[in-house]
C-alpha cells in the first residue's frame, strides 16, 4: 500500500468517507426491516441449537466476569440457520456495537485496515462468508486476531517500511457456508468453532409462532405447524413462508392462518408438502425425465435448469439429498425411487432390471 493509499484509508478512519463507513460498518440494533425485526436479540430468545447456545453462554458469561473480550468465534452451516443472528446476539449480550462486512467486500488489505482501525474497545466485527477473504487480506488479519496489532507496509522496493498500529481488543465473529475452504491458520485462530444444524419441526413451529406475534399475524398451532413442516429445517425460510401466507390470508381469507389457509397459500406460491419449490422440482424432473433418472453431471444439470453450478451444489442439493430424493455418485447425479413417486412419474425400465440404480447403492 502506498502512502497516498494509506492516507485515503486514514481519512476513511477519521470519518471523512461516511458513505463507505455506512456500508462496511453497521449497528444492527437500528435495522427496522422485517428480517432484522424478527431476529432474537438475546441468547435466551434464540430457539434451537441447544448445545451451541450452552457453549456460547458459558463463553460470554466468563468474558463478562473477567471484563474481557471473548475469544473469536466461527459459525458454520447452511444459509438461513442463524449465523448472523448469533453474531448480533453476541454484540447485544456484551453491550457493544457490531460492525458488519463480508469476505467478498474486502478486496484489499487497506479495506480491512480501515475497518479494524474504526473499531472501538470490545466491539464485535462480523465477517460473513469469511472463506471468501483474499489471501493477502487473511495475512493482515492474523496478527490482528492474535495480538490486536495491524502491520501496514508503506512504499515499495528498498524504500518500503513497515508500521505497526495497536488495535483495541475486539471479537471477530466469522460465518461460513463452506468450512473446508477456510485456510487452516485462519480457522485455528478462532477460540470457538461451532456448526449449526437444521431445525426440527417443533423448533420451527415455535419460530413461526414467535414471528407471527411480532408481525401481528393470527395463526393457530395447526397453521404454524403446516408452515414449519414445509420450511426445509431453516428459520429464514419459515419466516419467509409465514409472510407469504400472511399476504394470502389477508387477500383471500379473513386474515387468520389456520391449516387450510396455510396449505392453500403455500400451494399458491409453489411450495409442496415436502417443502420443495419450483427449482427443486425442476432439478428432479430434469434428471428423472430428460436424463431418464441419471446419472447427469453438475454442469449439464445447471444448464438444464438455468442455475449456476455453485447454487445447485450449495443451496438446492443438500436438502434434496437429506430428503432421500437425490444422490451424488462418481458418475453424476441420480434421483431415487422416492423422487419418481413424489413427482408422480413412472419408474423407467432400467429400474425393473436393477432396482439399486435409483437407490444410490
Amino acid at each position: 500500500m502506498s502512502e497516498n493509499e494509506w492516507g485515503r484509508e486514514e481519512g476513511f478512519r477519521r470519518g471523512e468517507n461516511k458513505d463507505r463507513d455506512e456500508v462496511l460498518s453497521a449497528d444492527v440494533a437500528g435495522d427496522d426491516n422485517d428480517e432484522a425485526g424478527l431476529r432474537p436479540r438475546r441468547l435466551d430468545e434464540f430457539v434451537g441449537q441447544t448445545e451451541l447456545k450452552e457453549h456460547l453462554g458459558v463463553l460470554l458469561d466468563a468474558a463478562r466476569a473477567r471484563e474481557q473480550t471473548p475469544d473469536h468465534l466461527l459459525f458454520a452451516g447452511p444459509p438461513g440457520l442463524g449465523k448472523t443472528t448469533l453474531a448480533g446476539i453476541v454484540a447485544a449480550e456484551l453491550g457493544v456495537t457490531m460492525h458488519v462486512t463480508s469476505g467478498p467486500a474486502i478486496e484489499r488489505a487497506g479495506d480491512l485496515a480501515a475497518i479494524l482501525t474504526n473499531l472501538a474497545d470490545r466491539d464485535v466485527l462480523f465477517i460473513d462468508e469469511i472463506h471468501r477473504l483474499p489471501k493477502q487480506v487473511e495475512e493482515v488479519l492474523y496478527p490482528a486476531m492474535e495480538d490486536f496489532q495491524l502491520d501496514v507496509i508503506l512504499g515499495k522496493g528498498p524504500a518500503a517500511r513497515s508500521i505497526r498500529f495497536d488495535l483495541p481488543p475486539f471479537t471477530l465473529v466469522g460465518a461460513t457456508t463452506r468450512t473446508g475452504l477456510i485456510a487452516g491458520p485462519l480457522r485455528d485462530r478462532f477460540g470457538l468453532v461451532e456448526r449449526l444444524d437444521y431445525y426440527d419441526p417443533g423448533e420451527l413451529q415455535s419460530i413461526v409462532e414467535r414471528a407471527a406475534g411480532i408481525l401481528s399475524v393470527t395463526v393457530d398451532p395447526e397453521g404454524a405447524s403446516e408452515i414449519a413442516s414445509r420450511s426445509r429445517g431453516t428459520p429464514r425460510i419459515a419466516n419467509r413462508l409465514l409472510r407469504r401466507v400472511r399476504d394470502f390470508a389477508e387477500v383471500r381469507a379473513d386474515g387468520v392462518i389456520n391449516v387450510e389457509v396455510a396449505r392453500d397459500g403455500l400451494a399458491l406460491f409453489g411450495v409442496d408438502e415436502l417443502g420443495l419449490d419450483k427449482v427443486d422440482r425442476s432439478i428432479l424432473e430434469s434428471i428423472a425425465v430428460t436424463h431418464v433418472g441419471g446419472p447427469v453431471g453438475l454442469s449439464t444439470l445447471s444448464i438444464s435448469v438455468g442455475e449456476q453450478p455453485e447454487t445447485l451444489e450449495d443451496v438446492y442439493e443438500p436438502f434434496l439429498i437429506q430428503q432421500g430424493l437425490l444422490q451424488r455418485t462418481p458418475r453424476g447425479r441420480i434421483v431415487t425411487a422416492a423422487a419418481f413417486e413424489h413427482l408422480e412419474i413412472s419408474l423407467p425400465k432400467q429400474f425393473d432390471e436393477d432396482p439399486s440404480l435409483f437407490d444410490g447403492k
